[in-house]
């Protein structure tokens, strides 16, 4: 292997630690904690040494369920440096989700807090694949080592040489958030990370020295990478969009956040507040949303809160490709607000330099090998599919999955990724999400598309979102609105339902839209708290109909 061709994730670390070893690499307010990037680097490095010592080495799947602290962070680095693979699955995923997860990644290795433990033994997780286990806090009666051990038991200070990775390596296993089905694990290649990191930097212009606020903890990782200092805040990291504003704005505050990322719910959650209390945030230089479409309205609270020209972004990816297109605030409420209010879809913006998206024909089978014929006209929605570096090759232990999401593409002697998200590409080349593709209502009169139907009716001011679902055996099926109305305002829902029916019939794709269902709050996702879950919502609606 060539030098050139080395790669490892992890070797941003001890490169920022030489740089600026006394700068504060992670703080901890609710702990009052802070690490400098030469402490993390050099406890990392301990924990490395530790982790080899007890078997876990190159290409060791080892799964990660500790919380955000220092020792989140350090484990991952040491990880890293190692060559292991951390398999990094949402706790909040549900029992047996999370008895999937763990039976498709065959893990060797769990490293876990003692409540982790307790339910690996009771439920029986990876019970035929674990082999060594390391507890981060107290070990009560079931096997292994702790972290305090190791760290204790390692102490020697001289600089860790990371494994000699390449970028096609396997870095890691990220399971998706199951929204649209099964959690599958995406593989992630250390080409894959370093790719993500170059398109971070590029498309926003993140310089070193800045500070981050990084509300989905696995993005605190791509920090130190980039030359910030993460500021790690204080929440519950499955449940956003029930998170304390004025913990996230006092944390803004005290430590000069200079960038933050937050799904779409905290970002409504925290923009409210402010806006109420009159709330402003001069360091704040870029805020990042993703994980769900972010309505303009949610971006006009919360650009309030900000200094004149500076932009909420919101990056359009998935765990399997991010990111791939990106959008400002400025754009959208200047611009394209106005076809999303319309059912023109939402604007993602362009795709980022790296990415090759093309439209293709909708399908729900399989397709084997790029061709060109399979490309749609500029203006017609399609299915997404993107190429790029950041783009991950497969899922692990799925090759059904991989079969159904993959393009092979002779050309290039690369791949394409399907998206599974329906949208066009405009006269400007910009890109409009227009709903997931298993989403699309398909009626005998033809589809109606989630996002399109539901931006019209999502602009009534009672209405705090909407979601469109199928109701009815294929054939027969019927589109129905579900509606969830906005907590702090007092509306008839009968009223609000002759309203909602007269906007349907002011738009083409809405018209034959006349079934409406109120829905007190809706079943959404647990990592970002902002995707809806349509299907359980189907089932709903059924029951309500008959």
């Amino acid at each position: 292997m060539l030098e050139s061709e080395l790669v490892n994730i992890a070797a941003h670390l001890p490169e920022m630690a030489k740089r600026q070893p006394d700068t504060r690499a992670i703080i901890f307010p609710k702990q009052n904690r802070s690490l400098s990037f030469s402490e993390l680097n050099t406890l990392s490095d301990r924990i490395a040494r530790g982790l080899i010592a007890n078997g876990i080495c190159r290409g060791v799947r080892t799964v990660l369920m500790v919380t955000p602290s220092p020792e989140f962070f350090a484990l991952t680095f040491a990880l890293f440096k190692v060559g292991a693979v951390p398999v990094l699955i949402d706790p909040g995923l549900g029992i047996k989700n999370l008895k999937q997860c763990f039976s498709e990644a065959q893990p060797h290795a769990f490293i876990g807090i003692p409540k982790a433990h307790l339910a690996r033994l009771i439920f029986g997780w990876g019970k035929e694949t674990i082999r060594t286990c390391i507890t981060v806090g107290s070990r009560l009666f079931w096997e292994g080592t702790t972290l305090k051990r190791i760290i204790d038991e390692h102490t020697d200070a001289s600089p860790f040489v990371p494994a000699p990775t390449s970028s096609e390596d396997v870095a890691a296993i990220l399971f998706t958030s199951g929204s649209t089905g099964v959690p599958k694990g995406a593989v992630y290649s250390h080409g894959n990370f370093a790719a993500q990191v170059q398109a971070l930097k590029q498309v926003y212009g993140i310089e070193p020295g800045e500070i981050d606020l990084p509300t989905f903890p696995l993005f605190a990782l791509f920090a130190p990478a980039l030359g910030m200092t993460a500021v790690i805040p204080e929440m519950d990291f499955t449940r956003p969009g029930s998170v304390d504003p004025r913990k996230i704005i006092g944390a803004i505050q005290k430590y000069g956040v200079t960038t933050m990322f937050g799904s779409p719910a905290l970002i409504n959650r925290v923009g409210r507040y402010g806006v109420k209390h009159q709330v402003k945030l001069p360091t704040l230089r870029r805020a990042i949303s993703a994980g769900a479409p972010v309505s303009a309205a949610v971006l006009e609270r919360f650009t309030s809160l900000l200094n004149p020209g500076v932009q909420v972004f919101t990056p359009y990816g998935a765990t399997e490709a991010l990111p791939v297109c990106s959008i400002g605030s400025t754009e959208i409420l200047e611009t394209t607000r106005k076809i999303t209010d319309a059912g023109g879809g939402v604007c993602v913006g362009r795709p980022v330099e790296g990415i090759r998206l093309e439209i293709i024909q909708i399908s729900d089978d399989p397709i084997c090998c790029w061709h060109e014929s399979l490309r749609v006209p500029t203006g017609k929605i399609g299915e997404i599919v993107v190429q790029g570096e950041q783009v991950t090759k497969g899922y692990y232990n799925r090759p059904e999955s991989d079969h159904l999401s993959k393009i092979a593409d002779p050309e290039t002697g690369s791949f394409f990724h399907r998206m599974g998200d329906l949208g066009g590409r405009d006269e400007e080349g910009r890109i409009w999400f227009c709903g997931r593709k298993s989403h699309r209502v398909e009626t005998e009169s033809g589809p109606f598309y989630t996002i399109p139907c539901e931006a019209v009716f999502n602009t009534h001011p009672a209405v705090f979102r909407t979601a469109l679902v199928g109701v009815g055996a294929p054939g027969e099926v019927k589109p129905v609105l579900c509606v969830e109305l906005e907590k702090d305002v007092k509306a008839d829902p009968e009223q609000v339902r002759v309203e909602l029916l007269a906007l349907a019939q002011d738009h083409i794709h809405t018209k034959s839209i006349d079934t409406i269902l109120f829905h007190p709050a809706f079943p959404v996702d647990i990592r970002h708290n902002a995707k809806i879950f349509r299907e359980k919502l189907s089932v709903w609606a059924a029951a309500r109909l008959k």
